[in-house]
């Protein structure tokens, strides 16, 4: 298949070669770029300013230059905008009025909380807007670029060549891709971030809750308990939390159980006191997610009114 950007415009999806250019090398760059160029695609270059996007680049892409972001952006049949949601759209204008992006070609972002009406002044001058976005988290290490082949994508797109095209990388890449309408971008988002970002918080919470607990003499052999993540506290949480998310994810709303979801009042307002002897943020963390749940299960009416503090 030909490679020419102008030639999956005009409808062939699947691209055998493209040659790609990535603004910046982040974590979420990188790691896309990574997988790019195992797919077959060449990634020519990469614009990065930080030390640590250097470095990321050199170590994820050793075979690309690293350039200037309008050198990138004119010599790509296919420029992905991997940089923070605040930064895409002056990006987007800025590149359009440099009229360095030549017409035919793919521009995709990988913003999850915008579609593909913050990419229109690059639209209005010919190239074709996709957004691509991993529904993944990124840490910069080597896991980014393997779990990206087991992550789903919501892709977004102004007509179905866009979709298309956006579908067959993807899957090039060896994700899932999912359709998310314009309109339901930052809905999207704001699910995803409700289910990852605030788990993350979560848990955090709780293994410093475990830490105070477990705090004291320990058994013959027992690890210190201290302040360093994987350690006794997270090794005593993760079986649990990690059934928690399994069977939610299996069974929904099923999986609830504990205390709140039964209806002790008792067993609710112990765990009120005893966390606002921790942390009263901690507490009151506890209090808004047990309200929520006590709602769900539609629990005794008793603890849904000890969590709104009547």
């Amino acid at each position: 298949m030909s490679s020419d950007p102008q030639s999956v415009a005009n409808g062939d999806p699947a691209p055998a070669r493209l040659t790609v250019g990535i603004v910046s090398a982040g974590r979420v760059g990188s790691a896309l770029g990574a997988a790019l160029e195992r797919a077959g695609h060449v990634v020519f270059g990469v614009a990065a300013i930080s030390d640590a996007s250097v470095r990321r680049a050199q170590n994820r892409l050793p075979d690309s230059e690293i350039l200037p972001v309008e050198d990138v952006a004119a010599r790509s049949e296919l420029l992905v905008l991997a940089v923070p949601d605040t930064e895409l759209a002056g990006l987007a204008r800025g590149l359009a009025g440099a009229k360095v992006v030549r017409p035919g070609t793919i521009v995709a972002h990988t913003s999850g909380a915008n579609g593909v009406g913050v990419l229109a002044p690059l639209a209005d001058i010919g190239a074709m807007p996709l957004a691509i976005h991993p529904a993944m988290t990124f840490t910069g290490h080597d896991e980014d670029i393997t779990r990206l082949s087991n992550a789903c994508f919501g892709i977004t797109a102004a007509d179905e060549i866009g979709y298309a095209i956006a579908q067959a990388l993807v899957i090039e890449m060896g994700g899932e891709p999912v359709r998310v309408q314009e309109h339901n971008r930052a809905l999207y988002h704001a699910a995803l971030a409700h289910g990852s970002n605030h788990l993350v918080t979560l848990i955090v919470d709780a293994v410093a809750a475990l830490r105070v607990a477990l705090d004291g003499p320990g058994l013959l052999g027992q690890q210190i308990v201290d302040d360093q993540p994987n350690g006794l506290a997270e090794r005593l949480l993760a079986p649990l939390a990690s059934a928690a998310l399994d069977n939610a994810l299996r069974r929904g709303q099923s999986a609830l159980t504990g205390p709140v979801a039964r209806g002790d009042a008792g067993a609710v307002a112990a765990h009120l006191t005893a966390l606002e002897s921790v942390d009263p943020r901690l507490a009151e963390g506890y209090r808004a997610l047990s309200l929520r749940t006590a709602e769900r299960a539609g629990t005794n009416p008793a603890v849904i009114e000890l969590l709104k503090g009547r």
